[in-house]
């Protein structure tokens, strides 16, 4: 028999109170501001601490739920079975068919088909999904008139005698974000026909226990730059506004909960994206209750996610398998119910086969590998993750209700107000990427200094496309730098930066790896040297190499020496830039010296600037 007492383990250690923690922190800080070093400020409207004890956790309400149970803050389900879901693009059906049955046969379970004409056929569809089973797996319909494709397959459905019980699938119908965001309209006036119209296929399935009607597609406000409170609040605004209208329509609040599905983006912010997937079940849960549906499991939020596609890069693409792998952990961790990471070279091309199997892999790794569906919210009880879940309900709660006082979420796009927001989050991102206080590997921050963009990237792949009125346009965060570092390697030049390290050795190296860095982030060659006995030989060396640019890299305290002798010796031959920001920068001014680079730098205009003045 077992034995029942536990013994407390590590019991000769007492507890140590907050304040003598503060303390020690304090003292070794020596003096520092504390708010400053080590709170961290973040874009979605509060602060994280640099540690969380218990205590922490006072207050938080939702503490003491378990997956399954309202509000489900924990998970929807008693297990982390996600679906791996691809989406297989159709042009031709057969060809699309062939393509679902390879994936079928490594290891995907939720085909997703972004269906391009307008006038697909039920024996295009008969095509489509021939010698697939439609129990086995989870199918989603995306593309154009997902309505249409609806009536298509259910019919499919019927006639071939398919148990209701065992039918997996969810359309994309989202007029209110699809359309209206990216649009900036409904299919009808006002939507009118739109809403009769779901209302209808949601009647027709009522006894579809596992067939999803609407999706909110909030991943398009992730990747037009958003914060992740305000792809929250987004997403929760736009599903009420369906309850709502749904509700209009005759619908119950059970019916019309129950025909709703998500779809999140997830980005690289890996506690803060688990945190948001946490909060937006309860949040949903919640507002569902607002309404008193017969059964609190109406209010189970079905989240699907998509890996970012914000923050890939062009450059250094393999870096993007990077940010998918951790951002599918975000998603797994964070109790999906599917999940699709994006290929690595979608930026710029049509997935490889390559491409799309290591995008699979991410998620199949997770599973039979890492073992991620054995658990259940791992992160629940986590001081940190706990209190990062109720500060992202909180505000995302709070922006919320600003929208739900402008009329909901319709009135307030009409208004501008989603749009503006948006714009403003993403141009502050952007002021970061340009500055890098932000990083982008690859584009603003530690390159690949030999890669020239390969023939497959495109004008058109590195810049931000743009359109008129009151829409969401995603784009791609590395795009400004893309944009640039694209136009040197087209120019059929190639501009050079010397490293000049003289002086102080440490501080001469750790200036020009800064710089090599620096320069290498517009497609400019950097030529690094370790060291250079006398400023005389390093101009020598730097004349001789022909670089455009020649970045002396030394110490502060040798700066009012080096830089003017530097110049004198290069007499004009080269833009010479100093590395750093010395306490002689006004003396060096007054003596022509006006070309500076630190860690204060706009890096993206400073480099436009160099460019310019070579002549690209």
């Amino acid at each position: 028999m077992a034995n029942t007492n536990r013994e407390k383990l590590f019991t000769e250690f007492p507890p140590v109170p907050t304040e003598k923690w503060e303390e020690v922190i304090t003292a070794d800080l020596k003096g520092a501001d504390y708010e400053r070093k080590l709170v961290w400020r973040t874009g979605e409207g509060f602060n994280v601490r640099p540690y969380y004890r218990a205590e922490n956790l006072e207050g938080i309400q939702f503490l003491g739920s378990q997956a399954g149970e309202f509000p489900y803050v924990r998970g929807t389900r008693a297990n982390n079975h996600w679906r791996v879901h691809q989406t297989v693009t159709v042009a031709c059906p057969k060809e699309a068919n062939a393509e679902a049955l390879k994936l079928l046969n490594s290891g995907v379970d939720s085909l997703g088909f972004s269906i391009a004409s307008e006038n697909f056929t039920a024996e295009e569809l008969d095509q489509l999904l021939d010698g697939i089973s439609i129990p086995a797996i989870d199918i989603v319909f995306c593309g154009a008139k997902p309505g249409h494709l609806a009536d298509l397959f259910l019919a499919k459905v019927e006639k071939e005698g398919i148990a209701k019980e065992e039918v997996h699938a969810a359309f994309s119908i989202d007029p209110l974000v699809r359309n209206l965001s990216s649009k900036g309209d409904f299919c009808s006036p006002n939507g009118e026909k739109c809403f009769a119209r779901i209302a209808e296929l949601i009647r027709r399935t009522a006894e579809y226990k596992h067939v999803r009607i609407v999706t909110v597609n909030a991943q398009i406000f992730g990747n037009s730059g958003s914060t992740i409170v305000e792809e929250l609040a987004f997403a929760l605004s736009a599903g009420h506004d369906y309850l709502v209208r749904l509700m209009d329509e005759g619908l119950t609040i059970d019916q019309a909960a129950r025909k709703l599905r998500f779809s999140f983006s997830v980005s690289s912010n890996y506690f803060m994206e688990i945190a948001k997937l946490r909060a937006a079940r309860m949040l949903w849960a919640n507002i569902v209750k607002g309404y008193n549906p017969e059964k609190n499991c109406a209010g189970k939020m079905m989240i699907h996610a998509e890996t970012s596609r914000w923050n890939q890069t062009v450059y250094d693409p393999y870096v993007n398998m990077l940010r998918g792998t951790t951002e599918a952990m975000s998603a797994a961790i964070g109790g999906v119910y599917s999940l699709e990471v994006t290929p690595f070279d979608r930026a710029f091309e049509a997935p490889t086969e390559f491409a799309k199997r290591i995008a699979r892999n991410v998620e199949l790794l997770l599973k039979h590998e890492s073992h991620f569906d054995q658990v259940v919210d791992p992160a629940g009880g986590s001081y940190y993750i706990e209190n990062l879940t109720q500060s992202i309900a909180a505000e995302a709660w709070k922006l919320f209700i600003e929208i739900e006082e402008k009329g909901g979420y319709t009135e307030a796009y009409k208004s501008g107000m989603i749009v503006e927001r948006v714009k403003a989050s993403a141009a502050a991102k952007d002021k970061n990427i340009a500055t890098r206080r932000q990083a982008l590997l690859g584009a603003n921050q530690y390159p690949n200094f030999t890669e020239v963009a390969p023939k497959e990237v495109t004008a058109e792949a590195v810049t931000r496309p743009t359109a008129e009125g009151n829409v969401l346009v995603p784009y791609r965060g590395a795009m400004a730098f893309e944009e640039m570092r694209l136009h040197v390697d087209r120019s059929g030049k190639s501009p050079k930066a010397f490293m000049l390290t003289c002086g102080n050795l440490a501080m001469a190296r750790a200036r020009a790896q800064f710089s090599c860095n620096f320069f290498a982030c517009a497609g400019i060659r950097v030529i690094d040297n370790t060291f250079f006995k006398s400023v005389e030989e390093g101009v020598e060396a730097a004349l001789a190499s022909k670089a455009e640019i020649v970045v002396v890299c030394s110490s502060d305290d040798d700066y009012a020496e080096v830089a003017p002798k530097v110049k004198e010796l290069l007499a004009g031959r080269a833009i010479l830039v100093v590395a750093g920001a010395p306490a002689c920068t006004p003396e060096l001014e007054a003596q022509g010296i006006t070309n500076f680079i630190n860690v204060k730098s706009n890096v993206l205009e400073t480099l436009k600037f160099y460019l310019k003045e070579m002549g690209i």
